[in-house]
């Protein structure tokens, strides 16, 4: 992107006015912890942002960031109670100013109201809808790992504030303790004040190395062969401690006590100014966490109450058998930079995952380190871009993207320094083939890749693919394909069989691992054997190719341990069943096509009059005929149990489905049942049997406390609200909130927890 980066002493940083922005990790590197004041000022001073990496906690002992006058905050939420697991998954997070709300690149969960005029929570700046501007993208970030957040709210919620601080106390005495031990036997830590980490320059570190092993313990060694480095947790045990000062050659050393411990962070100590909701002081049995989950639990509405057709995203099942092993500790405790002798287990998995995503592609070589689908495409990108580049080529910046792509491939080509050319679809939703061969003619000279979704993102398969990959190879781009729809070409065709490149895999999709609420992702991408080489390293592990990109992960091989979910599908299911499971998840959206024809339009179909394993129905003509848009036909469908498709994308108006292979004929039953239904009830609008503006359609949807209240205000009866098919009477699913007001939560981001006056109504989420 053209930004130039400079590596500094912190001793002198040299700020001046060519500087945009400066980037601290606090407590540093080596463990170090001093104020940020004076530095953050002075560039401050300079009109320089700040950016600080940081430790949680850490924080819950020493001076916050944000304190000391940071703009953004960011930093990884392993230490919160989640699994090392070889690398991940974590949940990372960013944290801003409120005057930057707008131009965060992601989600902020904030409170709104709903229907009824209670509080509700609800998605706030979603700016991955700012893709639609295509060429002016800022941000490709589309994955949270939000099922990982969930557990680090989790620990937080349970531990509590003086849980959390007592947590950070004894971890830093056990430091603390070590520090004192050195200095008596005459070896001083290289640093004063430090939370958790303490690094010594030993004499003879290969003795340290050989005792370490004898001990089954691993450290830190410093590349310059004379610095040690010892990081503590809340898990370090008294016998841990003492082997490890025998270990570093420290003698007689007595077990610490937190007594005095925080004596050394004078300056920089925090008081327990954190947390004080109530959520994060109420839950501390184990028997109220359980129910505390439990209760929020019952509010969603997932895969085990019913299908989630959301067209795109596979919400498919996620078998027990291929969960299980994330939790074995061989795997789950693994350090991503333990030696590599440690994991082999964990590698050899890997290594043969690899080599089962390039049978199944048609590519020559696999890279696991992209953590999402969009950093797949970011990184695949930064392949091609390092490809021209060794050809003398750097100057190939055009991506032709075409006008039905997710929205995430503008947005990653921009990331990269490209420039984007959109490139229109024809009536039946396939790329415009002559728009293509005359802006590939155009950019020639500078063309330098062409981005596309196969099946296409309007759930066809594209008809003259072959020519689309010819043309864009015969003026010297490559092309990249973004994997989304694996799940209609596994074991039927592939990506290499059809003249990509490079190919982006969401394994959170295709291959099976749980959505989790938007993540865990992961994007590995294959790539045709002349790219292999620039596949991405690591400055820790020896992986990627002889011209390999830089890392895109901080980890070797990405979110290594959910990489077993994966492996078991492909294990259990084999060739044939792989394959039999795309047939039928093609079998599955046919026959909803078949089922819903006649009552809705479905937008885009092949020539043969089939659509892929998804597809969309057009629901603009109901806004004229009936006053009804495609989002009260989303919330009509939570009253029937089901979750909503995907909703106005990739055409506004529009409802894009895709059932997957994991549901059942009654299941596919159920749902056409209800888009019926739902059918009728809108020709009831437009005939006049119900009112235009208070309708079942415009007022879902309907929860139990609505339904149960003496006063009912609507012209329809509470049993057509609540049980509009009879089988509802049996599965009824209630929604925690009525219909949310969108409007009300944009103007109103609240990006912290509410105040607790707004708890005097019970809060719904």
């Amino acid at each position: 992107m053209g930004i130039q980066i400079e590596q500094r002493p912190e001793s002198d940083l040299g700020l001046d006015g060519q500087t945009f922005g400066l980037f601290i990790q606090y407590p540093s590197d080596k463990g170090r912890v001093e104020p940020l004041n004076e530095t953050i000022a002075t560039a401050h001073a300079l009109d320089i942002r700040v950016v600080v990496a940081t430790d949680l906690l850490a924080c819950a002992l020493v001076k916050s960031p944000g304190e000391m006058g940071a703009d953004v905050v960011v930093g990884n939420s392993q230490r919160f109670g989640v699994p090392m697991g070889y690398g991940g998954p974590h949940a990372a997070f960013f944290a801003t100013r409120l005057e930057f709300k707008r131009n965060v690149p992601g989600r902020v969960i904030g409170a709104s109201i709903d229907r009824m005029g209670r509080v509700a929570y609800r998605m706030a700046l979603q700016t991955r809808e700012q893709h639609i501007r295509r060429d002016k993208a800022t941000s490709n970030i589309c994955t949270a790992q939000s099922l990982l957040a969930v557990m680090a709210s989790s620990y937080a919620v349970y531990h509590g504030p003086k849980g959390l601080r007592a947590i950070a106390e004894r971890v830093h005495a056990l430091a603390v303790a070590l520090a004192e031990a050195g200095k008596a036997a005459g070896i001083l830590p290289v640093h004063g004040r430090f939370f958790d980490t303490v690094v010594f320059a030993m004499e003879d570190v290969g003795s340290v190395i050989e005792r370490a092993e004898r001990k089954e313990i691993n450290l830190r060694y410093f590349p310059d062969g004379v610095h040690v480095g010892i990081s503590f947790h809340e898990c370090t045990l008294p016998q841990d401690f003492t082997d490890l000062c025998e270990v570093l050659g420290f003698q007689n050393v007595p077990y610490p006590t937190q007594e005095n411990a925080t004596a050394q962070l004078d300056g920089v100590l925090r008081s327990v100014d954190y947390l004080h909701h109530p959520v994060f002081n109420s839950h501390r049995s184990e028997t109220a966490m359980m129910r505390y989950l439990k209760h929020l639990e019952n509010k969603d509405l997932s895969l085990t109450h019913a299908m989630i057709p959301l067209g795109s995203c596979t919400m498919k099942l996620n078998a027990a058998t291929q969960l299980l092993p994330i939790g074995w500790a061989s795997f789950a405790q693994l350090h991503p930079f333990c030696p590599p002798a440690q994991a082999a287990g964990t590698r050899q998995m890997i290594g043969e995952l690899e080599q089962y995503l390039c049978e199944i592609t048609g590519f020559s070589g696999m890279s696991l380190q992209p953590n999402s689908g969009a950093q797949g495409e970011y990184t695949g990108l930064l392949v091609i871009r390092a490809f021209h580049a060794s050809r003398g080529e750097s100057h190939r910046d055009v991506c032709l993207i075409p006008s039905s792509a997710h929205g995430t491939n503008p947005a990653s080509a921009v990331m990269c320094g490209m420039k984007v050319v959109v490139v229109g679809c024809d009536r039946h939703g396939n790329i415009n083939l002559d728009e293509l061969k005359a802006k590939a003619e155009e950019h020639s000279d500078r063309l330098g890749a062409l981005m596309i979704t196969y099946p296409s993102t309007h759930g066809v398969f594209e008809e003259h693919i072959l020519e689309v990959t010819e043309t864009v190879h015969a003026h010297g781009g490559q092309i990249y394909m973004d994997g989304a729809n694996m799940n209609a070409q596994v074991g039927l065709t592939s990506p290499g069989r059809i003249g990509a490149d490079v190919c982006h895999l969401n394994l959170h999709k295709t291959f099976a691992i749980p959505h989790g609420g938007g993540g865990p992702g992961v994007g590995p991408i294959g790539v045709a054997e002349h790219l292999v080489p620039f596949l991405p390293g690591h400055p820790l592990d020896a992986v990627g190719g002889e011209q390999a990109i830089d890392a895109v992960s901080g980890a070797p091989f990405g979110s290594a341990l959910i990489h077993l979910i994966s492996y078991a599908y492909i294990r259990l299911l084999g060739p044939t069943g792989l394959r039999r499971s795309t047939e039928v998840a093609i079998l599955n959206a046919n026959y909803l096509r078949t089922g819903l024809t006649g009552h809705y339009d479905i937008l885009y179909k092949g020539n043969s009059g089939n659509v892929a394993h998804e597809m969309i129905i057009d629901c603009r003509p109901f806004k004229a005929s009936a006053g009804i848009e495609v989002t009260d036909i989303a919330k009509r469908l939570i009253d029937y149990g089901f979750h909503a498709p995907t909703v106005s994308w990739p055409v506004a108006g529009t409802l894009m489905i895709e059932p997957t292979e994991s549901e059942s004929l009654d299941e596919l039953d159920r749902f056409i049942e209800a888009m019926v239904s739902i059918r009728a009830e809108i020709a009831d609008i437009e005939e006049g049997r119900f009112e235009r503006e208070d309708n079942p359609l415009r007022m879902a949807p309907h929860t139990a406390a609505e339904l149960t209240a003496t006063e009912w205000n609507h012209p329809y009866s509470r049993e057509v609200a609540a049980y509009p098919v009879p089988v509802m009477r049996e599965r009824k699913f209630w929604p925690a909130v009525a219909r949310v007001d969108n409007a009300h939560g944009d103007r109103n981001l609240v990006c912290t927890c509410p105040s607790v006056e707004l708890y005097t109504e019970p809060l719904t989420a």
